[in-house]
């Protein structure tokens, strides 16, 4: 059996040799049970088959043995993000960085902990250097682009962009992330190569949704509407088939959601967070643009900590996070613990010792839990015209890496979630105080800026200052789809705009009812 050795093991274990490596690394380990890289290989093993305690495990115990080599802290730190728990991914992305980085996927692997974790101008010199000990590789131009458009850094990005697509033509992320940028016109539009690259990645599933949708895209800013349409449902078909939204367990969710109003609350804290939820691309990320351009407020981006820690304290063992059995079980969990938790792990992203804003849309499913749990937290709902709303979700390629956004995939299961978000609001509404939960719509902010803001900042505690006029010239990172368009001024042309789709919005039209306006 040939000599084992850290890279020969994972070239082999990119070409799927589980078993030969195995059997190589049990054989190093009876000839020497101190040697780190058969832990480390056997880690991948783990990890590449979803057994994320195990893998920790081994990557723990490879980088005791030798802790001046990088691989093991970030690999162990992939796993973390992958396991969505930030704070141990970047301390292992730390001592990683403490060791010599002489590989491009090494600088890349780190680069994406810290980009997850949404510290982008930390992951941005990690895939700079990637590309520099190792250009050839589209994903490490991409990673690089992805990072500086979160920035803000647009130039950057779409240089990165080009070059992940001159190295690989067919790489559809850059594609889709590239006409995510600029608005296309007649002139300078990528519709013919992407419409061959539709037909070309027509069998797989995550290349024709991208694609299909910055086609979509593209006929939307040439002023196609109704052609724009067709190709959304073109690029949804397959993963509506495959990841289909179940309406029946939608249901059981939000009225398990509801009940959780009985939950016993705690004492109050002396933190006052500030929770922006809402539906997707409804204003949310605008929201938090206005509150955090504020000298006394932070923005802490998406956080998944309050429903992870939900999801922890019930024990369920459901794969899913947000599900009825775990809502139900949250109502004896100690939500104390939990807002205690969840403040030291929020506390712990910050740059500042000031105020934050966790701008996680679907904490609105959790508002009850998070009044209990945080008496003093300020809850911000946004609301939108529902045909705008429902439109706005099913035109955005949101992630699919969980089945939160399932809905989106079909326009009828859209209009189905968004009268259960509608109830449910409704429902917190009756329950919560007005000074800790407060309602504003998209359109009012648009038309009425100033008052809105005014508003907004006295429902949270805070004097008007007048950069929150200007959130657009906010330079902190934005995570999310709206990265561009939060770095304008405000404008109004997207209210209203499901009118221009015509008669193809005519089931969302019936499956609203009389919500439809």
């Amino acid at each position: 059996m040939a000599f084992l050795t850290l890279k020969a093991g994972l070239k082999s274990l990119q070409n799927k040799d589980y078993k030969v490596v195995h059997a190589k690394c049990i054989a190093a380990l009876k000839k020497d049970m101190d040697n780190p890289v058969p832990y480390f290989l056997l880690a991948v093993i783990a990890f590449d088959h979803g057994n994320f305690e195990k893998a920790i495990e081994l990557f723990c115990k490879a980088e005791a043995l030798d802790p001046h080599n990088a691989h093991y802290p970030a690999f162990l730190g992939q796993v973390y993000s992958q396991m969505r728990q930030s704070s141990a991914a970047k301390l292992a992305a730390e001592r990683a960085l403490k060791c010599e980085i002489s590989e491009g996927y090494l600088a890349d692997v780190i680069g994406v902990i810290y980009s997850r974790a949404g510290v982008h101008a930390q992951a941005i010199p990690l895939f700079e250097k990637a590309v520099a000990l190792n250009p050839a590789p589209a994903n490490y131009h991409y990673n690089l682009g992805a990072s500086a458009q979160f920035i803000g850094d647009f130039q950057k990005a779409e240089q990165a962009y080009d070059n992940a697509i001159t190295r690989d033509p067919h790489h559809y992320r850059a594609w889709a992330s590239k006409v995510s940028l600029k608005k296309q016109t007649t002139v300078h539009n990528h519709l013919s190569q992407l419409e061959k690259l539709f037909e070309l990645k027509a069998d797989n599933e995550d290349a024709a949704h991208q694609i299909g949708h910055a086609i979509a895209k593209t006929l939307e800013d040439l002023g196609e509407y109704k052609n724009s349409f067709d190709w959304l449902v073109k690029a949804k078909i397959a993963k509506r088939e495959r990841l289909r939204y179940d309406r029946i367990a939608g249901e059981r969710i939000f009225a398990a959601a509801a009940k959780t109003i009985a939950a016993t609350a705690s004492s109050s804290t002396p933190d006052a967070p500030i929770f922006i939820t809402g539906l997707p691309r409804t204003g949310t990320t605008l929201v938090d643009r206005i509150l955090s351009s504020h000298s006394c407020i932070e923005s802490a981006g998406e956080l998944n900590i309050f429903s992870e820690l939900v999801k922890s304290a019930t024990g369920t063992t459901s794969k899913h996070v947000l599900d009825e059995d775990t809502f139900k079980a949250a109502l004896s969990i100690d939500l104390k613990a939990i807002g205690q938790a969840y403040l030291k792990e929020a506390r712990a992203r910050l740059k500042t010792d000031n105020r934050f804003v966790d701008k996680m849309p679907l904490n609105f499913f959790y508002a009850g839990l998070i009044h209990k749990a945080l008496p003093n937290a300020h809850i911000i709902v946004l609301r939108r015209g529902a045909m705008d709303s429902c439109l706005s979700n099913y035109r955005q390629l949101l992630s699919v890496q969980e089945s939160f956004y399932n809905y989106t995939f079909d326009l009828e299961d859209t209009a189905f979630f968004y009268r259960k978000f509608d109830a449910l609001i409704a429902h917190w509404r009756a329950h919560l105080p007005p000074e800790q939960l407060m309602e504003v719509r998209y359109e009012d902010i648009v038309f009425d800026q100033e008052n809105q803001t005014r508003r907004l900042l006295d429902f949270c505690g805070l004097e008007f200052e007048e950069a929150c006029m200007r959130f657009h010239e906010n330079t902190a990172p934005v995570s999310t789809a709206s990265s561009v368009q939060v770095r304008q001024p405000l404008y109004s042309g997207s209210i209203g705009r499901w009118k221009k789709y015509g008669e193809k919005l005519n089931p969302l039209i019936a499956s609203l009812g009389n919500l439809a306006k």
